[in-house]
């Protein structure tokens, strides 16, 4: 592994760890749930698959065409999978409770996923050809 890539990989991984750990922390202690926790989580392990995918954690720029393969396949997967998890937000937000009770969380997940899916429908399809 590249020295830049190490690096980026570990203040990834780091960032998203704080995160997490914060706003774990703030459910425990608070009992509530931040909002910006969620969503910064969820862009957070966005760019960790992007550095674990392409040692960088804004994506690799120039790409031979093996990695456009990847970008394209990924893309093509992560809308179908985004599609299936988006519905499945919805059918147990509107199962579990009244939808005026929920404050618009599940939108908020809807749109941390769209964030996240595609990072990492890139990364495992990308260790089929490595």
């Amino acid at each position: 592994m590249r020295k830049t890539n190490r690096f980026a990989v570990i203040i990834s991984i780091t960032t998203f760890l704080i995160i997490s750990g914060y706003s774990l922390y703030k459910f425990i202690r608070y009992d509530q749930i931040d909002g910006a926790g969620v969503f910064f989580g969820f862009l957070a392990l966005a760019y960790v698959f992007n550095s674990l995918t392409w040692g960088d954690l804004d994506g690799k720029k120039d790409k031979d065409e093996l990695e456009e393969h990847i970008d394209t396949q990924s893309s093509k997967i992560s809308y179908y999978v985004l599609m299936i998890l988006a519905a499945a937000v919805l059918l147990i937000s509107d199962g579990v409770s009244n939808l005026s009770d929920i404050d618009n969380f599940p939108l908020l997940i809807v749109v941390g996923l769209t964030l996240v899916v595609q990072p990492i429908t890139a990364f495992i399809y990308s260790r089929s050809y490595k």
